[in-house]
């Protein structure tokens, strides 16, 4: 896989995965510290200035590089059964959303919320691919990552491991801020535009739902991630700081 873009390259280097090759154009400080990063990161990481701005392009396929993009192989998945060992593990799971952008905004809000890693369907649901590295600026560098064949099974089987699962949907009669979040959290997301699935919300504790008070009827899949991930940080805070 070709990641491009200073932030998801960046992290690449500092992540997971084995990055074997670095191409640079241009010059300047941001450039020259990307490059000494390359050179001390895992090892020897060869890097290579190229020409143009489009000869970076025709490596990565995208004019999003910033001058520059790395090899850095497969993406490695997360097991799912890892995702549920932690006993407050936070768990988002996104139903069937396609757009890569989404995908990879999802993920960075998850990362930056402390998110435990976010599950995807293996169909009809974007992978990891270099546009999610780029949307997420490298959050899935440090994100597990988790596919699985059925999203329903998998929020059965985390509601036996001890999680409580929350569906997110607009219409639900449940405040987002109400539950308290404690233990082992699973959140659902639905797709753009049909939202959760009807077995996926059926295999939920409880569905959910944010305020809506201007004329829009819902908020952008991951807009509504960011706010109910930071609604969660804020209501297990709130728990805590009372028992």
């Amino acid at each position: 896989m070709i990641v491009y873009g200073r932030n998801p390259v960046r992290e690449a280097l500092r992540g997971r995965r084995r990055v074997t090759r670095v191409w640079v154009t241009g010059d300047g400080r941001e450039v020259d510290r990307l490059v000494r990063e390359a050179e001390r990161a895992q090892g020897a990481v060869e890097v290579e200035r190229v020409g143009s701005a489009e000869a970076v392009e025709r490596l990565c396929g995208s004019p999003d590089h910033q001058g520059v993009c790395a090899d850095a192989g497969d993406y490695p998945y997360a097991s799912e059964d890892a995702l549920l060992v932690p006993e407050d593990a936070l768990v988002v799971c996104l139903d069937e959303v396609q757009d890569p952008h989404n995908l990879g905004a999802v993920c960075r809000a998850a990362e930056c919320a402390g998110a435990t890693g976010v599950v995807v369907p293996e169909r009809r649901s974007a992978a990891v691919t270099p546009a999610v590295c780029s949307a997420s600026a490298g959050a899935v560098e440090h994100l597990p990552v988790a596919r699985v064949r059925n999203l329903a099974d998998f929020v059965e089987r985390a509601k036996r491991r001890g999680a409580w699962s929350y569906g997110a949907v607009a219409t639900a009669q449940v405040p987002y801020d109400r539950p308290d979040y404690r233990g082992r959290v699973v959140l659902v997301l639905g797709s753009e535009g049909r939202g959760i699935r009807p077995r996926v919300a059926a295999a939920c504790d409880e569905l959910v739902a944010l305020p809506v008070r201007g004329r829009v009827g819902s908020l952008n899949v991951s807009a509504a991630a960011a706010a109910l991930l930071y609604g969660i940080l804020q209501r297990r805070a709130g728990v805590d700081s009372v028992r």
